[in-house]
């Protein structure tokens, strides 16, 4: 056992009277901070923290207390540590929002109704959020009380920085702080006087999942699985615009919302917040800013993290964010004069091929797409019962790979499990705590990815992966699961995943 996950212990049985019976490690992408989720008896469970950073963790207990406390759909904070750089708070589970839009356009969907009707949940929530947090104490705020003048230049230089120095793009300093320097000028005429969340976007808002239906906003259909909404990762709030926050969910790279979406949605969200005429249309004129310094803050982060830390996922987000740099210029030109970052984007537009011949493969198989923008690479992944035979390949290729999984702890075998899949969280917690899982999923992953990379280089069309195991309702399906999320957040492929046995059932799986 760790220290860490000592420490975390003695800190539930604080809080919870008894001992925790399993203490898992959590992913966190963007951030230092480390995440367990710790379960008791019964189900009872915990996420904790472990933060280095006291500032920041300061600035979260205040800002939770102060949210939580006017009903906020904020993650509760159970008990702090004598040390605080360790807590535990609400577990809200592990379904994101968007991990359920990257759920639903894997299976061939998209934004549907649901999608819809979430995101419009969220923004009406985030006005609520961004009022109810505009008397907050300010002081704790990390690493400014407000999104100032400064914090507007901290971002603009982290996109010059990470990003533009980094791929060696060209430009004049001076001209470049001169247009900075406008840009923050006008940023500032908007109203700042909000709860300015920071980073408002679809990996922060978790969904729990809600018993029954309910009825659209207009009652013209039934949403059949319907969710609570949460929101986390706040602590990087201070005070400021509220447009800054809007424009943070409705252009995040990665979710890649399409363009006629994004307005319906920002026009909810101005209905909600009860703008109309030239009140709007003034809110409007600095959102298109935001929309611009969001974006370039963005690209500045997927530089630092992508080509310096060399993290995948951040690599893949670094050509979609260009292209909703792209769309904000052509479609919503400011009032204000930027010439020379305008030169600097048309350029970068021109030649978005600004890899080195030296830089990680991830950056040039990025751009390895068709000419209608679709990847050229497309992977299969299904789960299946061997009682049901082999599955075919409809691409008429023949190749690619068929795992075995029945030597793997069967979670079948318990009456517990009987009604469950490989991606109900029963099941999954279940697997997670084998180690056998793991090193087969790790060995899977290697031969996988070998195949995936060459696949790219040589522009082959598809590959197959398989998993099977007795049922095809267990093992199989937990695996491709896991496979087809990590061949989708390392590379740039359409997966297209199927689990043949649970849905020739027509069973409607949960999402991870």
């Amino acid at each position: 056992m760790s220290s860490e996950e000592e420490q975390l212990g003695r800190l539930f049985v604080r809080w919870a009277g008894v001992p925790y019976k399993e203490c898992l490690a959590l992913g966190a992408n963007g951030s230092s901070r480390r995440y367990y989720r710790l379960i008791g008896p019964s189900y009872l469970s915990a996420i904790g923290c472990i933060n280095e950073d006291i500032r920041e963790n300061e600035a979260f207990f205040a800002y939770s207390r102060h949210l939580h406390a006017k009903g906020m759909p904020v993650p509760e904070l159970y008990i702090v540590d004598d040390d605080r750089r360790c807590y535990l708070q609400q577990d809200l589970g592990d379904q994101t929002l968007y991990g359920l839009l990257f759920d639903k356009k894997r299976q061939g969907g998209g934004f549907d109704a649901e999608m819809l009707a979430l995101y419009r949940q969220a923004l009406s929530d985030l006005a609520a959020i961004q009022q109810a947090g505009a008397d907050m104490d300010f002081s704790v705020a990390y690493p400014r009380s407000d999104f100032d003048r400064q914090s507007i230049l901290w971002d603009l230089n982290y996109f010059k920085y990470h990003f533009l120095k980094l791929t060696h793009t060209p430009f004049d300093e001076q001209l470049l702080e001169d247009d900075f320097n406008t840009l923050a000028d006008f940023l500032l005429q908007a109203d700042c006087s909000y709860f300015l969340y920071r980073d408002f976007q679809s990996r922060n808002i978790m969904l729990k999942s809600e018993v029954g239906g309910r009825r659209s906003e207009d009652a013209s259909y039934l949403i059949p699985q319907t969710f609570e909404l949460f929101y986390i990762d706040f602590q990087g709030g201070r005070r400021g615009a509220a447009q800054y926050d809007v424009a943070s969910l409705l252009y995040s790279a990665k979710s890649d919302l399409p363009e006629a979406l994004r307005l319906e949605l920002l026009n909810h969200y101005l209905d909600v917040r009860g703008f109309r005429g030239e009140e709007r249309k003034r809110w409007l004129e600095h959102f298109w800013g935001y929309v611009l310094v969001r974006i370039l803050q963005a690209l500045g982060a997927y530089g630092y993290r992508g080509l310096f830390e060399r993290k995948d996922y951040f690599l893949q987000s670094i050509p979609l964010a260009l292209n909703n740099l792209r769309r904000l210029i052509e479609d919503h030109p400011l009032p204000i004069a930027l010439p020379h970052l305008k030169d600097i984007v048309e350029c970068k537009m021109k030649n978005v091929e600004w890899a080195d011949a030296g830089q990680h493969s991830t950056m040039h198989s990025s751009l390895s797409t068709t000419h209608s923008g679709l990847p050229i690479l497309t992977v299969s992944v299904s789960s299946f019962s061997y009682k049901r035979g082999l599955p075919t390949d409809p691409s008429g290729n023949g190749g690619g790979f068929i795992f075995d999984c029945r030597a793997l702890p069967n979670p079948g075998r318990y009456a517990e499990y009987k009604t469950y899949t490989g991606k109900d969280r029963p099941v999954i917690e279940f697997l997670q705590k084998e180690p056998a899982v793991d090193q087969f999923l790790d060995s899977a992953k290697a031969l996988i990815g070998q195949s995936v990379e060459k696949y790219l280089e040589r522009q082959f069309s598809n590959l197959q992966v398989s998993f099977g195991c007795t049922g095809g309702q267990h093992r199989s399906v937990y695996c491709a699961e896991k496979l087809a999320r990590w061949i989708v957040e390392k590379y740039p492929c359409q997966v297209l995943l199927h689990h043949r046995e649970q849905e020739s059932k027509g069973v409607l799986l949960k999402n991870i």
